[in-house]
């Protein structure tokens, strides 16, 4: 099931994606709802990010090949890092190129969705705590990252946090390709069985440290290829079994 969540006739709505209709929802989506008979075409609506988040947690150096580009040893344990939620962009929105960066990176990412409170979560129950999956782009300021030597900034401002279109509710975790095409090319390709640490684990290691909200996203790494992006560009983050992810980058006014 595709959840998105939208505006039609200047409302805000949630609803399920059928072919080229959204079907609305009337309930919570964290909880019980209902589909009903109203619809929209797909193609007049207005896309909003899918939830709103009272934090993304990020995952570094996640994918076995990313590791090899890098040139690094692949960690022990999770490295993680916090995007705010006023980094939140959706689908078909504006990434916002800062007058203060010099190089835009994209990174091709899974997204997970948390479903209900989670803290100190068995990795045996992990799957509870799932709602679904999204693409993420994880903007990324390069040169800021490496001039500060920590990722705050770096991954922070506004627009900086592109995902959806839509949740998935149901992905196979063993075979998923995932993909970045800058201006149709492709620039990223890997599979999300090639991360290092696995979603059951990054839900019980992250849930030790901070409590997980419910419309909480936790992002799990990027594979290799990571690359510039410049105002004008635009890029799409493909998940095989949800979707495609499309944004354009223009510069801060």
């Amino acid at each position: 099931m595709r959840i998105v969540r939208f505006v039609a006739g200047k409302q805000l709505r949630y609803g399920v994606v059928e072919d080229s209709v959204v079907r609305e929802i009337q309930g919570d989506i964290f909880g019980k709802f209902t589909v009903m008979d109203r619809t929209h075409s797909l193609k007049r609506i207005r896309f909003l990010a899918p939830t709103e988040p009272t934090k993304i947690v990020g995952v570094g150096l996640n994918y076995h090949d990313h590791a090899e580009e890098m040139k690094l040893q692949s960690p022990d344990e999770p490295i993680i890092f916090l995007k705010p939620p006023t980094a939140v962009l959706a689908h078909r929105g504006r990434i916002i190129y800062p007058q203060s960066c010099g190089r835009l990176d994209y990174e091709a990412e899974l997204g997970v969705v948390v479903k209900k409170t989670a803290r100190a979560v068995p990795i045996e129950k992990a799957h509870r705590y799932i709602l679904g999956y999204v693409c993420f782009n994880d903007v990324t300021a390069r040169d800021l990252q490496r001039q500060d030597g920590q990722w705050t900034r770096s991954k922070s401002f506004e627009t900086f946090a592109p995902f959806g279109p839509w949740i998935e509710t149901d992905l196979d975790l063993s075979d998923a390709p995932i993909r970045a095409f800058l201006n149709g090319v492709m620039r990223q390709e890997s599979n999300i069985n090639n991360l290092i640490f696995e979603i059951p684990y990054l839900i019980h290691f992250i849930s030790t440290v901070m409590t997980l909200c419910p419309g909480d996203v936790i992002t799990t790494g990027t594979p290799s290829g990571i690359g510039p992006m410049r105002p004008g560009d635009t890029i799409e983050i493909e998940v095989e079994g949800i979707g495609r992810l499309r944004n354009t980058v223009v510069a801060e006014s």
